[in-house]
């Protein structure tokens, strides 16, 4: 079992930044592939960006190819997400989610979740 635990959420402004991180415990992620999801109020959770198990390769989508930077430090078991450039669009609470093996942007085919984290972007 991987246990995930998601931190940094907050309120900031558009334009500011923030830096999630999502740890984990239980056993070791160096070999899962890692995703960031949010979920707006009342919509679908959706895809943020992921990272393949050796950080060498990553997806973005395009909503925030440019402003997001995702990145992991498996001595740390640790994965980030630099959001830059805040819009409101980006309030949601965001999630990260492990799969063992092999990367996917679908969101049913990954193995553990975190609770999320609230982010808020002010106008």
């Amino acid at each position: 079992q991987v246990q995930l635990v998601e931190s940094g959420g907050g309120l900031v402004q558009a334009g500011g930044s923030l830096r999630l991180s999502c740890t984990a415990s239980g056993r070791t992620i160096s070999n899962y592939n890692m995703g960031w999801f949010r979920q707006p109020p009342g919509e679908e959770r959706d895809l943020v960006t992921t990272i393949n198990w050796s950080g060498g390769s990553t997806y973005y989508a395009d909503s925030v190819k440019g402003r997001f930077t995702i990145s992991r430090d498996n001595a740390k078991n640790t994965v980030y997400l630099q959001m830059n450039s805040l819009k409101p669009e980006d309030t949601a609470v965001y999630y990260c989610a492990a799969r063992l093996l092999y990367g996917s942007r679908n969101r049913n085919e990954y193995d553990y979740w975190g609770q999320g984290t609230q982010v808020t972007v002010s106008s």
